[in-house]
């Protein structure tokens, strides 16, 4: 029987386990010449698994605290058998990512008492930001609501157009302007729209460009303070979108955007495609900022809600 009870669908559990093939296979196989001919653990097994993790870009600082964890258990435990190894390593795991990851949704749902529901998303360019804004259309209207998208990164006509493409797919209106028109015009019509037609969640895509710091934070306040003119506490959720097989750059890009404005939500995308999926567990540490969405796959239906249980137990399993 699993660790942990099993709270998704089998289909959504099965395309979790399948997405993370790769990072388990390759951490397990790491693992496994680590503890060979050992016994129980000791110091350099420690070693080895440090090292491991480090690899896994769980980064040097989750890599630590989660090895710190586990010398106190075997200190107070005196002797622990190799046996028993992965089962704290995937109790001290889970124990970091509740610490962030607190809620428990399994499924694509927003406020009640918020209407419209005002998302904006962040990220660089190529990490998956728009097909991210468009799978989330797609699940927020299966989910029932009512989806308005906005085509805020005017700076490439190729990412309006492609935000147009999700739009006709998954069936939602769209706001757009003209490339090179004022990001924060296109998040205020949008806003005006959604509220006219009485939508349930407005999705904002911004400009994914780390030119510098400044005009980065400057432009994304501009935005939000624009939307606040139609919509007083909008935006309720700042979404980043990192590209979890990019492992330490998608922590250089957290540490940016982070800098430049309030980051709410995590979304780490591209999870299948790489043995990198410890990222995730060291970005939720590092930043405590909690992971909302995975990707796992390149289907509409592949960006699932993160559940750490799960998560964990799919890594684990």
């Amino acid at each position: 029987m699993s660790f942990f009870k099993r709270i998704f669908s089998s289909e959504k559990k099965e395309t979790l386990d399948k997405g993370l093939e790769k990072s388990k296979t390759t951490f397990f196989s790491k693992l496994s010449k680590a503890v060979a001919g050992k016994s129980k653990v000791d110091d350099a097994v420690l070693d080895n698994l440090e090292e491991i993790l480090v690899s896994s870009d769980v980064g040097v600082d989750t890599t630590l605290k989660i090895i710190t964890r586990i010398e106190s258990r075997v200190a107070a435990d005196k002797y622990l058998g190799i046996e028993e190894l992965n089962k704290i390593l995937q109790e001290e795991i889970s124990g970091l990512l509740s610490e962030t990851n607190t809620g428990e949704a399994t499924e694509f749902v927003i406020p009640k008492d918020k209407k419209p529901y005002v998302l904006m998303v962040v990220g660089v360019n190529g990490v998956g930001k728009t097909t991210t804004i468009g799978k989330l259309a797609f699940q927020f209207k299966k989910a029932g609501y009512k989806v308005v998208l906005g085509a805020g990164d005017t700076f490439r006509a190729a990412a309006i157009d492609q935000l147009q493409i999700w739009a006709d797919r998954v069936g939602v209106p769209i706001v757009r302007q003209n490339m090179g028109s004022d990001p924060a015009s296109v998040a205020f019509d949008t806003l005006q729209s959604a509220v006219a037609q009485d939508a349930d969640i407005v999705i904002i895509d911004t400009a994914g460009r780390l030119h510098n710091k400044v005009n980065l934070m400057n432009e994304l306040t501009k935005v939000k303070r624009v939307m606040q003119k139609v919509v007083s506490d909008a935006p309720h959720d700042v979404l980043l979108v990192l590209d979890g097989s990019t492992g330490q750059n998608a922590f250089e890009q957290a540490k940016q955007f982070t800098a430049a404005t309030e980051v709410t939500s995590l979304a780490v995308t591209k999870l299948d495609g790489t043995a990198k999926g410890g990222v995730v567990i060291g970005i939720s540490d590092q930043f405590k900022i909690p992971v909302k969405y995975i990707g796992v796959g390149e289907g509409i239906e592949d960006l699932q809600v993160f559940n750490k249980h799960e998560f964990v137990d799919s890594f684990f399993k």
